[in-house]
């Protein structure tokens, strides 16, 4: 049954949950640097770095160490910044939404300027199946960061449109929000589009040549309702894959573009206890961004059930 499938997918995600702790738990600590000496600034001595080491456990060894953070993750607790002294979960919870917030944004943004391009790109020959490839091209080359600082620079500094950084909550102010997120997700979403608008292309040319939209053509079915009615919806699925893979790409790509924002996201925060070398926050924000794309590529998973009968057949 599907729901077998479903469940047997989400006991899969466990083991790999386990692995990515162990990797992220072990990689944090091979940055150089002292956390306790990072802490105290010019206040530290030998003495007081010993002392806040020996309070922070950071001088256990690592299974120790690893063994007392996975107990408290089992239990819910993710621990405590190092400098604010802040349970974690909390933190999370806090700046996740903003995170999730430009994720969905660029999804959708990127969806909707990639379907039609793609489609234009595989229906028409010519200038325009040409131009929607450079453009895919240049959007593939670009990289984020410098992609934002133009936009910052175009939109927000020169023309005056939008906010050039910042963050306001949605229960402050609709518009505010809107305003504050559309770059950010702009900016995730320009990339994001040249690559599937690519995969759009391929998956519609694949369809093209099936039997079945011969078949309907030969009956005088239009060119539109042979578009929506057929191809688009047998070409959806290799389309789904690549969205949902690329849903890693932007909870990644949220670290360098909330910098560059200055959104109050969770990239933002791991990025800043990566320098600080603030242990358990980067375990905790990794480990939270790790769970939500396995649940989203589990969800991927599923719609296939959806859209593609062999796949209900399989499956019960």
């Amino acid at each position: 049954m599907l729901a077998l499938y479903i469940v047997r997918r989400f006991l899969l995600t466990i083991p790999a949950m386990l692995a990515m702790s162990v990797i992220v738990f072990l990689m944090i600590r091979f940055i150089p640097g002292d956390p306790a000496q990072v802490i105290l600034g010019l206040r530290s001595t030998p003495e007081n770095i010993e002392t806040l080491r020996e309070d922070l456990r950071l001088n256990d060894p690592l299974w120790v160490q690893y063994g007392h953070w996975l107990g408290g993750v089992l239990r819910g607790d993710l621990g405590v910044d190092y400098r604010t002294h802040e349970p974690i979960r909390d933190q999370l919870l806090t700046r996740l939404p903003v995170t999730l917030e430009m994720a969905f944004l660029a999804m959708v943004m990127s969806a909707l300027l990639a379907i039609p391009l793609g489609l234009v790109a595989a229906t028409r020959r010519g200038a325009a199946e040409h131009g929607t490839q450079v453009l895919g091209l240049i959007g593939i080359s670009i990289p984020d960061f410098w992609l934002g600082v133009m936009l910052i620079l175009l939109v927000s500094l020169g023309l005056g449109w939008l906010p050039s950084s910042g963050y306001v909550p949605m229960s402050e102010s609709v518009w505010g929000n809107i305003s504050h997120m559309l770059l950010p997700a702009l900016t995730l979403a320009l990339n994001l589009a040249a690559v599937l608008a690519r995969t759009v292309r391929t998956a519609v040319l694949d369809v093209l040549d099936r039997p079945f939209v011969r078949t309907a053509r030969a009956k005088g079915l239009r060119e539109r309702a042979i578009v929506s009615g057929h191809i688009v919806k047998s070409a959806a699925i290799p389309v789904i894959t690549v969205m949902g893979l690329q849903l890693g790409y932007v909870l990644g790509g949220a670290i360098i573009i909330e910098q560059v924002f200055a959104l109050p996201g969770v990239g933002r925060l791991t990025l800043n206890a990566v320098l600080e070398r603030n242990y358990p926050v980067v375990q905790g924000a990794v480990l939270l961004i790790t769970l939500c794309v396995m649940l989203v590529t589990i969800l991927t998973d599923s719609l296939y059930a959806v859209l593609d009968p062999r796949v209900r057949e399989r499956y019960g």
